[in-house]
């Protein structure tokens, strides 16, 4: 692929807006080497691949020789940003966005070139700031800029809190531009107020203000909503390659196109190409499993991909017991099911347990448990949803 084609699809494969294409696409095309930045708050211990997407953007733009810089926002997220919630985010202690963020690079560095990549955690300068430089940007925004926004406009219209913490968080990560003197910012729709505010605040230090690319967000996730931590609907860069092959063979067949355009590198010819394939009915699952192998490819290898994919097809094709099948010791005669799902740790409480029980998700040796009170034996399969299995021994 030449330079020309190459931008181009980095300016717009998975894109929504670039702020200001002509001048972004002019000083990419002059060969002029960028600083891209991408800040992500761990509010979560996992980086899902909704949000991965921003860091395979980031990747195009190091593999064309631009200077990249990955920013944890271990200060922005205890204050908490609401831009993409129904509702105030509460403040995060300083512990809980510590114990998250304790394998953010590593993680981002499945994707990212690590020798090639500036890292920074945002309180290096955002702990420095007092009230007068917060007001000089502060100066730069108007009340009405920030409450026209669509979810704070519905909020303040229904009557729900917003709270004066919410109106900082954009001037914090328009001053993190600042810091890394960013000439491009990368960040998802929800994130749109928040990207301009670094091109106001810029200029106030003597910079140009920062080019932006708005990627398409959210990316569903294993129910159909948008994939949030929160929700536990999400697939994990993290996910043992086995659960994450299994997860989205589990996604809605209409995400199929969706996922490979955002959440992989298939060329977009190729994509197109399954595109028409689904359109003249073939079997979803053909092309569900080819787009569960490449990403499973992406994030664990070849190797892991193939052995997921068999296993894939030992189990739910040959409808045969999963390799290496999680066991649990059955400690006296009379152990309810209940019991055996929450001390083996294959859910996470009695309530969980319950809940699963009512909605017929749990079977044992391939009939669907009603009672709570059922009394698990010796040599008893029991299979929770689509994915998990536990033997009692």
């Amino acid at each position: 692929m030449d330079e020309n084609k190459t931008i181009q699809e980095l300016l717009t494969r998975g894109v929504e807006e670039v702020i200001d294409q002509k001048h972004l696409e002019s000083v990419l095309l002059s060969g002029k080497k960028l600083r891209v930045k991408l800040g992500i708050d761990p509010t979560s211990p996992n980086i899902h691949i909704g949000r991965a997407m921003l860091l395979w953007k980031l990747r195009e733009f190091q593999d064309l020789g631009h200077q990249v810089i990955f920013i944890v926002g271990d200060f922005t997220g205890q204050i908490g940003d609401t831009s993409d919630k129904e509702s105030e985010r509460p403040m995060l202690s300083g512990e809980q966005v510590k114990k998250n963020m304790k394998t953010y690079f590593k993680q981002a560095f499945k994707i990212l070139d690590k020798n090639k990549t500036e890292t920074y955690y945002n309180s290096k300068w955002l702990k420095k700031l007092g009230l007068l430089e917060l007001s000089r940007m502060a100066d730069k925004f108007g009340l009405h800029e920030f409450s026209s926004r669509d979810l704070i406009k519905r909020r303040m219209d229904t009557g729900k809190r917003v709270s004066l913490r919410e109106l900082l968080y954009p001037l914090m990560q328009g001053y993190d531009s600042v810091a890394v003197k960013a000439d491009v910012e990368l960040g998802g729709r929800d994130q749109r107020f928040n990207l301009l505010a670094g091109r106001s605040i810029q200029p106030l230090y003597g910079q140009d203000p920062q080019d932006i690319i708005i990627t398409k967000f959210p990316l569903e996730g294993l129910d159909g909503r948008k994939m949030s931590s929160s929700w536990g609907n999400v697939i994990n860069i993290t996910d043992k390659p086995d659960d994450m092959f299994g997860k989205i063979m589990s996604i809605n067949d209409n995400l199929i196109i969706k996922y490979f355009q955002l959440a992989t590198r298939i060329p977009n010819v190729d994509v197109e190409e399954y595109k028409k394939q689904l359109e003249t009915k073939t079997n979803p699952k053909n092309i569900k499993i080819k787009l569960a192998f490449e990403l499973v490819r992406m994030y664990h290898g070849e190797e892991g991909a193939k052995k997921s994919q068999e296993e894939f097809d030992r189990v739910f094709s040959k409808k045969e017991l999963p390799r290496g099948i999680k066991e649990w010791r059955l400690k006296k005669e009379g152990n309810s099911i209940v019991d055996a799902l929450t001390e083996s740790g294959t859910v996470a409480s009695k309530t969980e347990a319950k809940r699963l029980i009512d909605q017929r998700a749990i079977k044992i040796n391939s009939s669907i448990i009603k009672s709570w009170g059922y009394k698990v034996k010796m040599g008893d399969v029991i299979k929770v949803g689509s994915r998990k299995f536990l033997k009692i021994v």
